[in-house]
């Protein structure tokens, strides 16, 4: 199992696109060469994820392109939301655990005032709990107690699951809005068109 992002964001229609808060990611299981389009992926779709899905709504998405992996991504009513991208044998309910207390965490630290109007792109970057969270998270031993804190995430909280197509707009394609989006490089949006044919993108090395 593992755990690729984790990333703070929010949305709250004032702005065209979500704002990427703060972000933490582990990608040294890529080619040294792959992980910068890795990086720009994963941000541009958790983005086109965030923004369409509403308030108070837990969703796990497949993407196309990311065919070995998830994004769990929780929106609460406040605009605050939290991906957690992660391979398809990573357990949704740990996923999202994580995801409440991070969120409520940034939420009442005092050092992180101003985040609901915050328009800078990783304005928080470096938030010190990020990068805790991804390295305990990869650690099956962990599970238990991450579960335990979060005793409110219980079965009875619905978790939908789609496809990236089943979450677009009429009318919309992902490949229009990757085509469109500004977090990825030419470089990128071609690795990803190939993706796409192969059914493949990012491959463990």
């Amino acid at each position: 199992m593992k755990v690729l992002q984790i990333a703070l964001q929010r949305y709250m229609r004032d702005t065209d696109e979500p704002v990427m808060l703060s972000e933490a990611s582990d990608l040294s299981s890529f080619g040294f060469f792959q992980r910068a389009t890795c990086q720009q992926l994963l941000n541009a779709f958790s983005k086109i994820v965030v923004k369409r899905i509403q308030p108070g709504q837990r969703i796990t998405v497949e993407v196309d392109g990311l065919t070995e992996y998830q994004v769990h991504i929780y929106v609460r009513a406040d605009g605050l939301a939290g991906c957690f991208t992660a391979d398809k044998e990573y357990p949704a309910r740990v996923a999202f655990a994580k995801l409440s207390e991070l969120l409520d965490q940034f939420a009442s630290d005092p050092q992180l005032r101003g985040w609901e109007s915050e328009s800078r792109t990783d304005a928080f970057a470096g938030w010190p709990p990020l990068g805790i969270a991804l390295e305990e998270c990869q650690d099956p031993m962990k599970f238990d107690k991450i579960l335990k804190i979060q005793k409110d995430l219980d079965s009875t909280q619905q978790v939908l699951h789609q496809t990236i197509d089943n979450i677009l707009e009429r009318g919309e394609k992902l490949d229009d809005l990757v085509a469109r989006s500004d977090e990825l490089s030419a470089t990128s949006k071609q690795f990803y068109k190939q993706a796409r044919k192969t059914n493949s993108c990012c491959t463990i090395s």
